[in-house]
């Protein structure tokens, strides 16, 4: 889910490029990559993979696209070079393109063995993605009261094939993310993600070491986005801990959405972003890296 008003666009767009060159060069950022295509399906990045060691991507586009990529990096990590393939068109369900609504994806995770995972958010569904279909998971109860524009936003797997996602609104400002556990083919409900402010879920993944990591994101109107990252340690009882690990101010960066958290050939955890540009020419569409240990 984006602000879908044009103001909100543009507050974002000015607020972004006060900043945005001096703060991607602040101590701890990789990098900010700006990615251009004249694809029509290319925009709108509301997930992001990085496979094979920082050599591949794959990215989710909120219009039901699938797009992926090789990257180029410098001595120091930094993406230099991105050549992006033909995006593939997502269908919605039974094999039906459908409506925008029903090809909202927004959340993308890749288990260990390959398999892919997505989430979408007009239509409540997470699916297991094939290349000629998907395999739609059954719904968990909780799906049905979901906002139609802010649920299924973050998506995550662990090292033994559990998915974790999570809506982008609880519904109050006191009330805690509901988190959606699939495994051995059933949903968990139990869990809880705390609220903290204002911020809102927009991306998740697990490190190496298992530790959970979840993006955020707050829009003001009159300074633009706010960007964070909170790291949660899972165990039998639930989520705990949820340090924020870093955050950028408003207009640090535009619209992040999607993590990749994953460690590069120097050994260091690299956290992955896209931002959604909402298919707008006065957003950017930028892969942003920012190193966390």
């Amino acid at each position: 889910m984006q602000p879908r008003s044009g103001q909100l666009a543009l507050t974002a767009a000015l607020a972004a490029g006060i900043t945005l060159t001096a703060f991607a060069q602040e101590p701890g950022v990789l990098g900010a990559f700006a990615i251009r295509s004249d694809h029509e399906l290319v925009g709108g990045l509301s997930a992001v993979e990085i496979t094979d060691g920082g050599a591949g991507l794959v990215a989710l586009s909120d219009r039901g696209a699938l797009i992926r990529g090789q990257i180029t990096r410098d001595g120091a990590g930094r993406v230099v070079a991105l050549a992006l393939a033909e995006p593939e068109l997502l269908n919605a369900r039974d094999g039906y393109r459908g409506g925008r609504a029903a090809r909202d994806s927004e959340g993308l995770a890749i288990a260990e063995d390959g398999r892919m995972f997505l989430s979408f958010e007009g239509d409540h569904r997470v699916v297991l993605h094939h290349a000629h279909g998907d395999t739609i998971l059954p719904a968990a109860e909780g799906f049905a009261v979901l906002q139609p524009n802010a649920s299924l936003e973050a998506l995550a797997v662990d090292a033994d094939g559990t998915l974790y996602t999570l809506p982008e609104r609880s519904g109050d400002l006191d009330r805690d993310f509901p988190l959606f556990r699939y495994a051995n083919g059933a949903w968990d409900e139990s869990w809880t993600i705390p609220r903290e402010g204002r911020f809102l879920p927009v991306g998740a993944d697990f490190d190496d070491r298992g530790r959970f990591f979840l993006l955020e994101r707050d829009f003001s109107l009159l300074f633009g986005f706010a960007n964070r990252i909170r790291r949660f340690e899972v165990t039998a009882e639930g989520m705990i801990g949820g340090d924020v690990v870093w955050q950028s101010p408003h207009g640090g960066f535009s619209n992040l959405e999607g993590l990749s958290v994953w460690r590069d050939g120097q050994g260091r955890l690299v956290a992955s972003m896209v931002s959604d540009d909402n298919f707008s020419p006065i957003l950017p569409t930028e892969l942003v890296e920012i190193i966390l240990e």
